[in-house]
């Protein structure tokens, strides 16, 4: 059973909406940061985003893609996560 309270939609280049689940959430300098998968199996993809704005009741991410952001975002998620290795 979902939570939809823990999913996010992504739209992407082609304006298809993709439902992620998010896994954990941090902020770093003002900026929020979701962990997010599109799958609970171990071949998902895992992806890092960050909020980018805010508008009323919707909020805009972007996908991490900076080498040095994704680093650092990355330690601080595999600490707040058990079990879990999040590397770059």
């Amino acid at each position: 059973m979902k939570d939809k309270e823990s999913t996010i939609l992504f739209l992407d280049d082609q304006g298809q909406e993709i439902e992620f689940m998010v896994l954990e959430q941090t902020t770093l300098a003002g900026t929020n940061y979701l962990l997010v998968a599109d799958s609970v199996e171990e071949d998902g993809t895992v992806l890092i985003m960050k909020e980018i704005s805010l508008d009323g009741e919707y909020v805009s991410y972007e996908i991490v893609e900076d080498e040095e952001e994704l680093e650092i975002i990355s330690k601080i998620f595999n600490e707040l996560i058990e079990d879990f290795d999040l590397t770059v």
